[in-house]
């Protein structure tokens, strides 16, 4: 096989191809070019491509022929028609509308894998993920994680307790925050609260006089009042 030399203006092109090639194959192809006009030998770019010998030498050969970099791509041909055709669009969107429980299934919400079954049994043909994901994204469906909603309570109103008609004592008997287990909040007037005295113990001193009994106002110098009647009695 004769050596390949590359111009400037070829390597360029090669180069540019390389770069902005979104094809794994061209991608291999247009390297295998670049790595044998740098020296390197048929055997070490095939080792390094897990490539076969013979398709380097038959990719060298056709870039030889027409020095063109687009000669690398892949001819255009028919291939195998594809699989997924309008009907399979048109049952897709049937089983969307509605829920798999309607159709049998355990679940609430579609999924990829269990819209392969129903696909399968109406269409005669199994489905890969990746297909079924492709034709939801062409419907502009998108996936998301269901959110477990609950039902309104009937007798919330029974529950919730009232709170009181005066607004003041309302907020400080409201709770802080949002949620429970948290502290209640206190009044700035409870730091200046003093803690109350212990009451004191009760001295029994004897029996009560009963309520009917009542005793006379007496002077407040009864022994000398007395003293000074007995005197002049006795003059």
């Amino acid at each position: 096989m004769k050596t390949l030399r590359l111009s400037s203006r070829q390597r360029r092109q090669l180069e540019k191809q390389l770069k902005n090639s979104r094809d794994v194959r061209l991608y291999r192809r247009t390297l295998a070019i670049l790595e044998y006009d740098r020296g390197r030998s048929v055997t070490e770019i095939s080792r390094t491509l897990r490539v076969s010998r013979p398709s380097i030498y038959r990719w060298i050969e056709r870039y030889r022929e027409s020095s063109d970099a687009e000669s690398l791509r892949d001819e255009k041909r028919a291939g195998r028609p594809p699989a997924w055709t309008e009907e399979c669009s048109e049952w897709l969107q049937s089983f969307l509308k509605r829920s798999p429980a309607e159709l049998g299934y355990f679940a609430v919400n579609w999924t990829v894998p269990l819209l392969r079954d129903p696909l399968q049994m109406c269409t005669g043909k199994r489905f890969s993920d990746d297909t079924i994901r492709r034709s939801l994204s062409r419907l502009d469906y998108v996936w998301k994680r269901p959110r477990y909603v609950l039902a309104p309570d009937p007798e919330r109103e029974k529950k919730t307790t009232y709170p009181p008609q005066n607004p003041a004592v309302a907020a400080r008997l409201r709770p802080s925050g949002g949620r429970r287990d948290r502290f209640a909040a206190v009044s700035s007037l409870a730091g200046e609260l003093e803690p109350t005295r212990p009451a004191r113990p009760r001295v029994y001193f004897g029996q009560e006089r009963a309520s009917c009994r009542l005793r006379r106002d007496e002077p407040a110098y009864r022994e000398a009042a007395v003293f000074g009647s007995s005197t002049s009695t006795a003059t």
